[in-house]
């Protein structure tokens, strides 16, 4: 049975650090000592050169009952990002809703493939349109409207919470005025044409939804997992509606499970797109391919 932290008032900051990393650990978190400092950090209020300057300071009662209540959280497996409510991608600050996915580092692989798939007009963004579907926090429309600052883009969801998360979080990272967010079923309410496509769509087979770590299996929303029997339903569906929204000359940027590379490729080709990638996230996994229609 896990005990729980030792945490008090007198509990210096280094204390802190210690005894949750140790606690975390027993759980079998694997990001232990990582959350401990991103938990204390915060239920102390200081960034981490103050940690570096006086790691020896006690926290105090206030920080003390918080960073007790959230390590608590974390030991019944709540992410990290939702106890703190936000987090960072492309390093911008986005806030999370219980409906929306958090932003994960490999997800930064689409952005970037997005970026080199489309060449010099990355420089030359003045008209650009970007499409995200299924926005979640809008992630990828905010961090490409960040890189390209003539560009303009849509953010689609079927969540009305995630629709008000994502156009929060461009008024947060500067983007608002060049991005639209609206509530729609994939492109039911999407009009005209875009130069880029982007989408993190619900890839897990059903079937394995169940098996995933609590953090993804409790935590995270169903609708953002489920990508039906095969993983693969969301990407016929894309497939299927691209023509009709992408420009000449367009391209569209698809994050995938890291096993999934040959299958959307084959479905791709088989509607008539070239495929450049996959594009390969931090831990050297296929996790991003870029559609082309054929000239």
């Amino acid at each position: 049975m896990t005990t729980r932290p030792p945490i008090s008032a007198a509990t210096t900051r280094l204390e802190a650090l210690k005894h949750l990393g140790e606690a975390f650990r027993d759980v079998g978190i694997e990001t232990a000592q990582r959350d401990a400092r991103l938990l204390m950090l915060d239920a102390v209020g200081i960034a981490h050169p103050d940690l570096i300057r006086a790691p020896r300071e006690a926290i105090g009662t206030a920080a003390a009952e918080k960073l007790a209540a959230n390590a608590e959280r974390r030991l019944r497996r709540e992410p990290v990002a939702r106890i703190l409510g936000e987090w960072e991608f492309w390093s911008l600050p986005f806030a999370l809703h219980p409906e929306t996915l958090v932003p994960r580092p490999d997800s930064e692989t689409v952005v970037a493939a997005a970026l080199i798939a489309l060449g010099p007009r990355r420089h030359e963004s003045d008209g650009v349109r970007v499409l995200d579907l299924g926005t979640g926090t809008g992630c990828l429309l905010v961090s490409l409207l960040h890189e390209m600052p003539g560009a303009s883009g849509l953010g689609v969801d079927l969540s009305e919470a995630a629709v008000a998360t994502a156009r929060f979080n461009a008024a947060r990272n500067g983007v608002e005025a060049r991005a639209e967010f609206v509530v729609s079923d994939w492109i039911e309410k999407v009009e005209g044409r875009f130069d880029l496509v982007v989408s993190n769509p619900p890839y897990i087979a059903d079937p394995v939804i169940e098996g995933l770590e609590p953090e993804v299996r409790v935590h995270d929303p169903r609708l953002a997992l489920s990508g039906g029997p095969d993983g693969l339903e969301a990407y016929r569906r894309i497939i299927g509606f691209l023509p009709r929204i992408l420009a000449p000359a367009g391209a569209a940027a698809l994050e995938i499970g890291s096993d999934q590379s040959e299958t959307v490729a084959a479905l791709a080709r088989a509607a008539g797109f070239t495929v450049e990638g996959p594009f390969a996230d931090f831990g050297a996994r296929p996790r991003a391919l870029v559609l082309r229609a054929k000239s």
